[in-house]
């Protein structure tokens, strides 16, 4: 296979991709070897590639790949959310531009006109994760709202209502006013806002002075029908059992008293509006007081709002400060900061709303799923993130399922004429159950669907156990074979939403954790820390850093700088940095294989160079396992890219290259190539298509053949530690030879002596000898007059120089740092002389200092000696 002068990623990929898809590489069915499992986070079926889906997806390609080539059937399952509020606002905007309104149409329309988005629009982000070289089973490709997982969410509905886990009630929720739905808490972002807070003057009924009330919402007074105080609150005694005239309004409400009441706050009374404030509507409760909603579902005022009627709630607000102004009504305002939830999704201010939703009970759900993960049956990466769990779970709330919109899984609740409903997994199935509860006649027609759907995280709570029709057909060559799953990885934002609630429903219908590990990837931040978002306009187009990086060099980009759990700090560089690893293995490949071949003998100095990265080989390869078991995948791919650029490149290489116009000889030709074909597997999942590219040019392949589904390297055959240890003194001297050279202007092509002061021996001279270019290594009892001196441990090494040195600039220099070897040497042993020091450091920092001492004197003995021989 003829291989390019330079590399051209763009070729490559696409090359290799599809030739993995024809092959088939992807794809996995039960058999028997050992499953490995991952359900891909469904991104939005209105998505684009973002910088997010790139770092967790190149994560979860990097545990398949690896998988796959540990000989276990790797099965990716790829897929989409049918995401409801963002699907059905994409879609609402869409009908606008063509100028038809929503209202307009029949909901059975309305869907169409989503389906027919869906289907244009919905496959976007899968095609584009293909581009990264996502190797997914994409034969096994879901969709949240496809037949067999909308199947799915209608049997659990039925299932769990019919277990007397989902009710119907009109309780206070979280209304989002742009989307016009109920929102779960989980939905809601908390965040500081600078606010006021005004304090208004509700007149004592039968007296001409006020109660004054603090509030930071005045636009909600229309609804106020009561005030409270503190019972306890003497400064407020005075107003017991009276009644005060709501502003503007003229209601009469009565003062109530409840503890609930924070005497400190404000002026300690309290407007109660039930219908508007969750702890109004406790109160409320409690007090058997009237609710009355002020706001239509748009978040503008009703026929409550009396004068404001249409008008949105924070025109209101302004408006009605001004009317309270001129009315003397406000006593003051004040500057007030307070946290607001916002949407997660439309990101506008919530609106706590009486309403008529669906719920699902799941304090006993929750148990198992707290249990598993306090056990580590499931174990998270990081751990710190099981508190996160621990504190939400314990203190878990009822779950608002039901969704005020049309796309999505529309609720299985049928309405009886005459009151009443049935739930049921069909239309007809619901006519048979009506039938047997009422007395008289009754038509499949006369039974009314219930308008809203599901909470889209209701459908993918299910995805590890319905991506393998795990409700419908429980018992199914894929779910016993697949399930339970192995990795997740995902964002730590959605450990409520999803991972929680993935391992409720696991537990639920499974009976077993859904997943064994969670890895939890961080937020991609920019050069200033700050999240990459589109509003922002510093998030990168993904796309585009592939056309120009390569997909694995935006790869190992993502990954330089990625802990897991810790954020992501991303450099446009880091990219380039990747690039550049690619050319280096590229021309690496290029060297070797440009190399001539002859049955000559083997070099000793090529000889120790084979033995000793056979040893570092496999001590990296058992690094890289541990760091795996420990999800610490950029240490691992840190690992990889070290041992490639630095030992096998810049020293193994160069210890066995031929000179110029010589051949190599045979046998260390062929260990060279075994070593890298055991680096190009081992970069495999981290850099796919490079390494693809060059393994097939490696040597002679057959059709069918790929590295993805070649065997990993394993360590199985230990390493020598002398090995590898006597090759980093090997590596000190010629560094320190390099350095002398340096320093002297001594060109590389001139060959120079070393000396060996005292007793020292190492297999590695050879080495040492054509890299530093020696004419000769000997040892001697003292050095040349004149020689430049080195210590590597404590083994003292000479470059005797001739006349090639300027006596005085050397004495000069060796004076300069004898001075500071010297200082240095006084503030150790000022340590180590100090009793308070030696009596609370540990054992080890103690022995680091005396360490430290004896290399001091070790260097000041040699600079003496090196200074005495050139006077």
């Amino acid at each position: 296979m003829e291989i390019a002068t330079k590399y051209n990623p763009s070729e490559v990929e696409n090359k290799w991709y599809r030739y993995w898809m024809e092959k088939g590489f992807f794809h996995s069915e039960p058999d028997e070897r050992e499953p490995y499992t991952i359900v891909i986070p469904p991104p939005n079926v209105t998505g684009v590639l973002h910088m997010g889906h790139m770092l967790n997806n190149t994560i979860q390609d990097i545990l398949i790949r690896r998988a796959r080539m540990k000989g276990r059937n790797a099965c990716w399952v790829p897929g989409t959310d049918h995401a409801s509020i963002a699907t059905e606002a994409k879609v609402v905007a869409k009908l606008m531009e063509e100028g038809i309104k929503k209202t307009d149409l029949t909901r059975e329309q309305f869907i169409e006109h989503a389906w027919s988005w869906t289907r244009k629009h919905g496959g976007i982000i899968l095609e584009q994760l293909k581009k990264l070289g996502a190797s997914c089973d994409w034969n096994r490709t879901c969709f949240t709202m496809d037949e067999k997982r909308s199947e799915s969410v209608i049997r659990v509905f039925v299932d769990l209502y019919e277990k007397g886990l989902i009710y119907r009630g009109v309780r206070m929720v979280n209304w989002d006013p742009a989307a016009k739905t109920a929102l779960s808490d989980e939905e809601v972002n908390y965040r500081e806002q600078q606010g006021k807070l005004y304090y208004l003057r509700y007149r004592i009924v039968g007296d001409d002075s006020y109660a004054v009330v603090a509030t930071t919402r005045p636009e909600t007074i229309m609804g106020d029908t009561a005030v409270c105080i503190n019972p306890n609150d003497p400064k407020n005694a005075h107003l017991k059992g009276k009644k005060v005239i709501v502003p503007i309004v003229g209601r009469e409400v009565p003062i109530i008293e409840d503890e609930f009441v924070d005497i400190e706050f404000g002026t300690g009374c309290l407007k109660v509006t039930p219908a508007h404030d969750m702890n109004d509507y406790i109160l409320g409760e409690k007090h058997n007081l009237e609710t009355i909603d002020i706001f239509n579902d748009d978040g503008t005022l009703n026929r409550f709002g009396l004068q404001y009627e249409g008008k949105d709630r924070f025109e209101v607000r302004r408006l009605i400060e001004s009317d309270l102004q001129e009315a003397g009504l406000i006593e003051k305002v004040e500057p007030y900061e307070n946290k607001v939830g916002f949407s997660e999704r439309t990101n506008v201010p919530i609106e706590p709303k009486l309403s008529m939703q669906w719920f699902l009970k799941m304090e006993k759900l929750a148990k198992p799923a707290l249990d598993a993960v306090e056990d580590d049956t499931i174990r998270f990466y990081p751990a710190k993130f099981k508190n996160t769990y621990r504190h939400w779970m314990e203190n878990i709330k009822d779950w608002c399922i039901s969704r005020q919109l049309w796309w999505g899984h529309r609720i299985p609740a049928y309405y009886l004429p005459q009151g009443g409903f049935v739930v049921a997994t069909t239309k007809e199935e619901a006519y048979q159950k009506a039938m047997e509860k009422v007395n008289y006649h009754l038509s499949i027609d006369d039974l009314r669907q219930d308008e809203d759907c599901l909470d889209t995280w209701f459908s993918s709570w299910l995805w590890p156990v319905s991506v393998f029709d795990g409700i419908n057909c429980p018992d199914n060559r894929d779910i016993t074979y697949y399930y339970p799953t192995n990795d997740l990885v995902t964002a730590p934002e959605i450990i409520f939403f999803w991972v929680a609630r993935m391992i409720i429903s696991g537990y639920e219908y499974r009976n077993e954790a859904c997943f064994r590990n969670v890895y939890f990837t961080g937020i991609v931040r920019d050069k200033l820390g700050r999240k990459m978002s589109k509003s922002l306009g510093n998030s990168p187009d993904p796309i585009e850093l592939m056309n120009k990086y390569g997909a694995d060099g935006v790869r190992m980009g993502m990954l330089l700088t990625s802990p897991a759990g810790n954020d992501l700090p991303f450099d446009e560089s880091l990219c380039e940095q990747g690039r550049n690893f690619n050319n280096k293995i590229w021309n690496a490949f290029r060297l070797v294989k440009g190399w001539e071949t002859a049955n000559v003998e083997q070099p000793e100095s090529a000889a120790v160079a084979v033995r000793w990265f056979e040893a570092q080989l496999v001590k990296t390869i058992e690094s890289i396992n541990d760091s795996f078991d420990k999800y610490r995948i950029s240490e691992a791919l840190m690992e990889v890219y070290k041992l490639f650029r630095d030992e096998f490149s810049s020293w193994y290489l160069e210890m066995i290259k031929p000179a110029y116009g010589q051949p190599i000889d045979r046998k260390t030709y062929d260990a060279t190539i075994i070593f890298f074909d055991c680096l190009l597997r081992m970069l495999h999942p981290f850099m796919p298509f490079i390494t693809e590219e060059l393994w097939q040019a490696l040597e002679e392949r057959n059709d069918g053949e790929s590295i993805m589904v070649a065997t990993l390297p394993d360590a199985a055959t230990g390493w020598d530690a002398n090995c590898i240890e006597g090759m980093e003194e090997a590596k000190e001297i010629i560094s320190n030879i390099r350095m002398i050279r340096l320093q002297k202007n001594i060109p590389n092509k001139e060959p120079l002596k070393l000396q060996i002061v005292g007793d020292y021996a190492s297999c590695y001279f050879p080495a040492v000898e054509k890299m530093a270019n020696l004419s000769v290594i000997e040892k001697v009892s003292e050095k040349s007059s004149g020689a430049v001196s080195f210590l590597v441990k404590t083994a003292e090494f000479a470059i005797p120089l001739g006349g090639s040195m300027n006596v005085e600039e050397e004495l000069e220099k060796l004076e300069k740092e004898l001075k500071y070897y010297q200082e240095f040497l006084v503030s150790v042993l000022n340590k180590l002389n100090n009793e308070s020091f030696v009596s609370r450091a540990p054992v080890k920092v103690i022995e680091i200092e005396r360490k430290k001492q004896a290399d001091a004197e070790s260097k000041i003995k040699s600079l003496q000696e090196s200074i005495a021989a050139l006077k």
